[in-house]
């Protein structure tokens, strides 16, 4: 196969845990091309080696797959030397039959970045980079703390006791306090104090679900559930704590994210590690929108439309979507229309994907244009007026413009 060269000096890496097999392609002052292909480990002296080795070929393009987490250290590696690789897509690098080797593999990228034919995928910058493992890490304590919460949930009805039918939420400041009280083994009489006077259940129907059969076995279990999610807890409010710290710079920009229905500031603040607030990275809300992988797919062959699913895009970012739409849902915006007209025609979750895929691309033009949010379906001129209507007779019948008895 031949292709044009745009580049005169371009490598290839294929990268694995233990091996990293390069293939640079340099363009002689006759016109020829000379292959140089070398092989490195997959330790920091390895790495060092390949970055030194890099930069003393001057390379205009260094391209690698994104295989895993196993690009991350060589990236690093090389950005220490100042050279910025790009890391692209192996579905956009589709291997060649009959050639398929490590060699073979970063033959075929440098030839593809030697004609211009790649495209970076986004990497945001090394600080943001260091971020993202806080908020990744997060989402993993939350789901285990949701994990924990299911779990005592399903000891407490296991022994009897139907706390969960009478409390909205089983982890409630009030449920939390009488499921500890029970705990400690204090008699339904007891425990019923410690209920709020908020709860919808009657004094009776709370009585009731606390009767049960509570065994020693029962207690022990119950116990160290409940000091794993306090503790699960503790460890969330300091990765917050951490992460915000981090993005102490960015606070303009979190306060922007949070104008959108849905969005509070530990999304806003794990949304931005991972995207980031240039969206020049990206050119366009479709790219963007394609990188997270919340797009419908483009299948079509002899005028005929294939399988439309979205394919496997940025799984934290569609995370963080969902849970925004989930809320922008329940809100007095444009979303929950939006919502309500999708649900009934295409179904729970394939409407939750398109109210995520919505919030991107509102995201991407307020970041870009650094505005914020406005919701077609909000008066905001007459929220205004109800919320300083008050104030504003105040101060007018104060000063004479206007009698009481007109006010």
């Amino acid at each position: 196969m031949e292709l044009s060269a745009l580049y005169k000096c371009v490598i290839g890496l294929d990268v694995h845990q233990a091996q990293i097999t390069a293939c640079a392609l340099i363009q002689q002052p006759d016109g020829s091309t000379r292959i140089e292909q070398r092989q490195f480990g997959g330790f920091a002296r390895d790495r060092r080696e390949l970055a030194d080795w890099a930069a003393s070929l001057h390379p205009d393009e260094v391209v690698m797959e994104s295989t895993g987490i196993y690009w991350k250290s060589p990236y690093a590696a090389l950005e220490a030397v100042g050279i910025r690789a790009k890391v692209v897509n192996a579905r956009h690098v589709k291997h060649v039959p009959g050639r398929k080797t490590d060699v073979g593999d970063a033959h075929w990228l440098a030839m593809l970045a030697r004609a211009g034919l790649l495209r970076a995928s986004f990497v945001p910058p090394a600080a943001l980079r260091e971020l993202r493992l806080i908020a990744r890490q997060r989402q993993k304590l939350v789901g285990q703390l949701a994990s924990e919460k299911n779990r005592l949930h399903k000891v407490l009805t296991d022994s009897g006791i139907r706390l969960g039918v009478v409390v909205s939420d089983l982890h409630g400041q009030s449920a939390r306090a009488m499921v500890k009280a029970i705990i400690a083994g204090q008699a339904p009489q007891q425990v019923i104090n410690l209920a709020s006077r908020r709860l919808k259940a009657s004094r009776e129907e709370i009585f009731d679900a606390l009767q049960g059969e509570l065994t020693a076995s029962h207690r022990f279990v119950l116990d160290e559930l409940m000091q794993h999610i306090e503790e699960i807890e503790a460890r969330i409010d300091r990765f917050d704590v951490r992460l915000l710290a981090g993005l102490e710079s960015e606070r303009g920009t979190l306060a922007l994210l949070q104008t959108i229905p849905g969005v509070d500031l530990i999304g806003a603040a794990m949304l931005l590690v991972e995207i980031g607030s240039d969206m020049g990275a990206f050119g366009s809300a479709d790219r963007l929108a394609s990188w997270v992988g919340v797009c419908p797919g483009n299948n079509e062959s002899a005028g005929k439309r294939k399988s439309g699913h979205t394919r496997k895009g940025n799984p934290y970012v569609r995370r963080l979507l969902c849970e925004f739409a989930h809320a922008a849902s329940r809100t007095t915006s444009v979303f929950k229309s939006k919502f309500q007209a999708l649900v009934v025609r295409r179904g729970y979750k394939r409407a939750i994907i398109a109210i995520g895929h919505k919030i991107l691309r509102t995201l991407f033009f307020m970041l870009k244009r650094r505005e914020h949010y406005r919701d077609c379906a909000t008066d905001y001129e007459a929220l205004s007026v109800q919320r300083n209507a008050p104030r504003w007779i105040k101060a007018l019948t104060k000063f004479g413009f206007i009698t009481p008895a007109s006010a």
